[in-house]
């Protein structure tokens, strides 16, 4: 593995997170600025602290850290969708 980019796990996170920014731009306008906003933060957040994690992957226990955060903030999307 040369590369975050090689994680399956990034790739399917980083699609689902253009999808999940697509549809919070079609909310109604009294919610795209505050769940919206939210749904985009908290997606986006699933697959950058992948990266961040496999950018701290020397240190094992850094890693599965991000990869937790990035697992809780897939919970916290899933449910303001």
């Amino acid at each position: 593995m040369k590369s975050y980019k090689d994680l399956d796990v990034y790739n399917l996170a980083l699609s689902l997170f253009y999808r999940t920014h697509r549809l919070s731009l079609t909310l109604p306008k009294y919610e795209l600025y505050e769940l919206g906003s939210q749904i985009r933060r908290s997606s986006d957040s699933v697959a950058t602290n992948i990266v961040e994690g496999y950018g701290r992957k020397r240190y094992k226990m850094d890693f599965i850290k991000f990869l937790t955060y990035s697992h809780a903030s897939n919970l916290e999307t899933i449910c303001h969708l």
